[in-house]
């Protein structure tokens, strides 16, 4: 008989423990095994449906224009309102006006930073506008998670100035000098990435 197969039962009592020995190494490494697929499949339930529920940070952006990231402490203005309008036949047998959605406006975007030395970039882009030949630029807006990646995209279409504001100086005062830039802006989109 033939010693090297596992699995022949030779009827000795040392093959039996050992075949036992072996059964049972492999309940072991089964059950581990399965515990392990357990955990994997927690972290990607995890992760992929209970943590997206969990609402961003609005602290942790990046605003781009023509291929340049620049730093800001705010951003606001990302709103889009439809007009509604309203209608009514005359022969119509209801009392009321029936309500159409109507054209989309978009509020101005605002851009708010502190001001660095050698940086005139906002007012340079501003005057664009002032000898009537505006410079339109397109704009995107990325919510980023702690991995400094895009969660959310908006992209502007075709912003261009519309007011700049310089910073207020105080000699008593204690604050950053803030400059603001106002933009007009056609349209925008998101992006859930």
């Amino acid at each position: 008989m033939s010693k090297v197969f596992i699995f022949h039962f030779s009827g000795t009592l040392r093959n039996i423990v050992s075949m036992k020995f072996f059964i049972l190494i492999l309940a072991v490494v089964a059950i581990s095994l399965l515990g392990l697929i357990y955990k994997m499949l927690y972290a990607i339930y995890l992760k992929f449906i209970l943590m997206p529920k969990t609402p961003l940070v609005n602290y942790h952006f990046r605003v781009e224009w023509g291929g340049t990231e620049l730093s800001f402490s705010e951003v606001s203005g990302l709103s889009v309102e439809t007009a509604v309008i309203e209608q009514r036949s005359g022969n119509s047998p209801e009392f009321h006006t029936h309500k159409l959605p109507g054209q989309h406006s978009f509020s101005n975007l605002i851009l708010r930073r502190g001001i660095t030395k050698s940086d005139n970039e906002f007012f340079v882009w501003v005057k664009t506008g002032l000898l009537n030949q505006v410079e339109r630029r397109d704009i995107n807006v990325s919510l980023l998670d702690e991995n400094h990646n895009p969660i959310f995209v908006w992209r502007i279409s075709n912003a261009f100035p519309v007011r700049y504001t310089g910073p207020e100086l105080m000699a008593k005062g204690n604050d950053v000098a803030m400059e603001e830039l106002e933009l007009a802006y056609e349209s925008f989109t998101v992006e859930a990435l």
